[in-house]
């Protein structure tokens, strides 16, 4: 039995790796801004779910969220930094605030939950951080430039984590999304108010969009569960099979600039 602390709990990913540990057996401790979005689970699986708010801006609330998962269930095993939303807008749209958010949630959230539960997965010598990142964590996209900017900080914030407490007997794994079927583009995005200049390059990016089929959030769930099994994980992990060919040809162009190939 596991017990993982996962962050966004209510929807989405975490939703789905939420009842995905909860199906098989395991102990959740489940946060997020509304904890009544988990009633049900709460229901279903009584105390095998502890179910609590969290803001993960609020650095005291997650040292608090920790401690209360600590007291309750004893130790964390694995920690999912789910939490996070997308800013849509070019560069010149977003405003100050919009910018400051977008970094607050998608990379401060995660640290403030990586530093805080740091502390006990040492003492147990052992725990795994699955940090939820993007294939717009290794991609830029047109519209998305301060969404990449967030997860590109993850990235390499978590790359050095990694090399920084693997010796300790804790893992780090780098978990990078294509697109799905989540309300990351609908319900919970924010829009830049927008720039009539720009219109040809958001009608190419949403005709591209319309295109491309998202695959089902809940076919993640096997590789979720299989990477927090894992003795020897990976430090970055694609979840579906879109962000493969996207990557390699993207490398290619960089060795290519580079002057390496």
């Amino acid at each position: 039995m596991k017990t993982w602390f996962i962050t966004g709990a209510g929807r989405g990913f975490g939703r789905v790796w939420t009842e995905a540990a909860l199906r098989r057996g395991d102990r959740v401790v489940a946060t997020a801004r509304r904890p009544e979005t988990l009633d049900l689970l709460r229901d279903e699986y009584g105390p095998s779910i502890l179910a609590l708010p969290l803001d993960v801006t609020d650095r005291a609330a997650v040292v608090s969220a920790i401690d209360r998962a600590v007291a309750v269930f004893g130790r964390i095993d694995v920690v999912v930094n789910n939490a996070g939303y997308g800013l849509f807008g070019m560069i010149e749209e977003t405003t100050e605030q919009q910018a400051r958010e977008q970094l607050e949630t998608n990379f401060f959230g995660a640290l403030w939950v990586t530093q805080a539960v740091l502390p006990v997965l040492r003492r147990q010598g052992s725990g795994h951080l699955l940090q939820v990142s993007s294939l717009g964590g290794v991609a830029a996209f047109a519209t998305l430039g301060l969404y990449n900017a967030s997860k590109w900080a993850l990235e390499g914030m978590s790359d050095a984590l990694a090399q920084e407490v693997g010796p300790l007997g804790i893992k780090v794994t780098i978990v990078e999304p294509g697109p799905y079927g989540t309300d990351w583009s609908g319900g919970s995005a924010v829009h830049t108010a927008e720039i009539e200049a720009y219109e040809p390059i958001r009608a190419a990016r949403r005709a591209g969009a319309a295109a491309r089929a998202p695959e089902d959030p809940g076919n993640t769930a096997a590789e979720m569960l299989a990477l927090a099994d894992a003795t020897e994980p990976p430090l970055r992990a694609f979840l579906g099979g879109y962000p493969a060919p996207i990557v390699q040809k993207i490398y290619q162009q960089r060795l290519d600039t580079w002057g390496l190939s």
